[in-house]
């Protein structure tokens, strides 16, 4: 009887062989991250469950087969011992940017609270922007609406184009805000259009992924969080067909300062392609606890579960990703829902 043929890889373009090459590793990353990060659910330790978060996520970094330079991590080298801004990480191998947050959300983590995640991008050289540790405004929608809003705009324009876009009234719309002293007026005013609001105490990149996302009952994020985190979502909007805009919003002199330096206008307003700007890029997130996008990482005897989106910018490619990590062989795997 012929022998089977064996499998064969599949013909991959020049244009995403970094993606398809990587789609697979970085997953290991933000599972790594994720699993020591969930260790310290409800625990109240927010620098422990992120400094676990950090080290893993460092360690299997260095394990893989490539040049990686960190361009947003924990923060500058004297503000962190690891994945600070510059690091050199990997074993050799294609030269990669690396965005990272190990645990978005460490008072989510530290209080048991929904909606952690660990979250990685990476593109070619220069595929994101350098995003000094500062606030950004950011108005983030999905595809249908992707191109016809305006930071710049009145908020009851941009909600009632984001309504058009999708076929409603803007009452049937719900926009996520991070639940902060600045958004008191942002609040009124989308309260005044008429839409309904979602407070969140922090996880604006698991915001923005659900904005792009269709059945999530999200249909845009707006107000002012991170900087380093709107780079994140960029990438991820990149993998959608989302739309993040953002202007840099430094909160003193010294950040100013450090933006300009860095070569950013402190008066432009960045389009998604501006802050993500690589041809090859690959997002991946894995939930740490559980949320309205992912599952929570989940213990038992005999291992571990963790659940993870990975997406690739070039090739379309969007996959989620069941894991279960098996520590004793001797107990049997179950395949019911753990």
């Amino acid at each position: 009887m012929a022998g089977t043929a064996p499998l064969k890889r599949p013909e991959v373009q020049d244009d995403n062989r970094l993606e398809w090459d990587l789609s697979n590793e970085i997953v290991r990353v933000v599972e790594a991250a994720a699993l020591a990060a969930g260790r310290w659910m409800g625990q109240g330790d927010n620098d422990k469950a992120d400094e676990a978060a950090t080290e893993a996520m460092r360690e299997v970094l260095n394990s893989l087969s490539i040049s990686g330079r960190v361009v947003i991590g924990e923060g500058e080298r004297d503000e962190a011992p690891m994945l600070f801004i510059g690091e050199e990480l990997g074993k050799g191998g294609p030269e990669i940017d690396i965005a990272v947050d190990p645990l978005e959300g460490t008072n989510l983590v530290a209080r048991g609270l929904p909606n952690s995640i660990a979250v990685i991008a990476v593109s070619e050289r220069g595929g994101l922007v350098h995003a000094p540790d500062t606030y950004m405004e950011k108005l983030v929608v999905g595809p249908a609406a992707a191109g016809k809003v305006d930071l710049n705009a009145p908020v009851k324009m941009n909600l009632g184009v984001i309504a058009q876009s999708l076929n409603r009234d803007i009452p049937d719309l719900t926009v996520i805000i991070l639940d902060r002293p600045r958004h008191e007026e942002l609040i009124e005013q989308v309260r005044a259009a008429g839409a309904r609001i979602r407070l969140i105490g922090d996880g604006d990149v698991t915001a923005a992924i659900a904005a792009a996302v269709r059945g999530t009952a999200v249909h845009a994020v707006m107000g002012t969080g991170g900087a380093p985190e709107g780079v994140l979502a960029a990438a991820a909007m990149r993998c959608l067909g989302g739309e993040i805009q953002g202007r840099f919003r430094p909160r003193n002199a010294s950040e100013a300062e450090r933006c300009i330096q860095a070569g950013i206008d402190l008066e432009k307003v960045y389009m998604t392609e501006e802050l993500a700007p690589g041809k090859q890029i690959v997002f991946a997130a894995t939930g740490i606890t559980e949320g309205d996008m992912f599952r929570g990482v989940r213990y038992f005897g005999s291992g571990s579960r963790t659940y993870s989106l990975v997406m690739a910018a070039s090739s379309g490619v969007i996959r989620f990703v069941d894991s279960v990590q098996v520590a004793n062989r001797k107990v049997p795997v179950s395949l019911e829902r753990i």
